[in-house]
């Protein structure tokens, strides 16, 4: 009889380190697993990807028992490993942050093809093009003069969009000065019109 599932988790562990401290006891605690048996098992089916990031798809069974799942690293963190960078550009692909070889991609899209809706290479190839797109990452040969012709259109909007603010301070700042109002001389007509009523 097949076990009943009470629940699923999804976690991301750095290869061959998982240990019972948190996040991973924070998650797995409460729903009642043996952290130290996961942590072993984790860590003795990773040990080979050391330095990677692994998703890891858990189940839960009603008498406590579990089976995991590996996945292939996620396609950023394979992106960056490749472009040998700390995180991508946060103004995406307006910025140009490091450059990967078609070599490159494809060796992203080989190991990540099991987990990507892809039916071969060149799809999966594709989609790891379009994640380095949106991390500032151009690929050689492929939207590398594209992506720097649009870095540089973006830095120059930018530049233009700086002017325009500091121009728009400027004209806010004279308008304030000009804005002189004495409130007074409208409390005065104020009382004059109330008083030709009372008349």
């Amino acid at each position: 009889m097949a076990k009943e599932v009470v629940k699923k988790i999804k976690l991301q562990i750095p290869a061959g380190k998982a240990t019972p401290a948190p996040p991973v006891g924070t998650v797995l605690g409460p729903a009642g697993i043996n952290l130290g048996e996961f942590c072993t098992k984790f860590n003795d089916a990773s040990r080979d990807k050391m330095g990677d990031i692994l998703p890891v798809e858990i189940t839960v069974y009603a008498d406590r028992t579990f089976d995991f799942i590996l996945k292939t690293p996620p396609a950023p963190f394979l992106v960056k490993k490749y472009a040998k960078i700390q995180k991508g550009s946060s103004k995406g692909a307006n910025e140009i942050v490091a450059t990967l070889t078609q070599d490159d991609i494809r060796k992203i899209a080989e190991t990540k093809l099991p987990d990507l809706n892809a039916y071969d290479i060149d799809a999966a190839m594709k989609i790891i093009e379009g994640t380095a797109r949106n991390m500032g990452v151009a690929v050689k040969g492929v939207n590398d003069a594209e992506l720097a012709e649009q870095a540089k259109e973006a830095q120059a909007a930018e530049i233009e969009a700086a002017k325009r603010e500091a121009a728009l301070e400027e004209m806010e700042a004279e308008a304030k000065e000009e804005q002189s109002v004495d409130v007074e001389v409208i409390n005065e007509k104020a009382d004059e019109e109330q008083k030709s009523e009372e008349e």
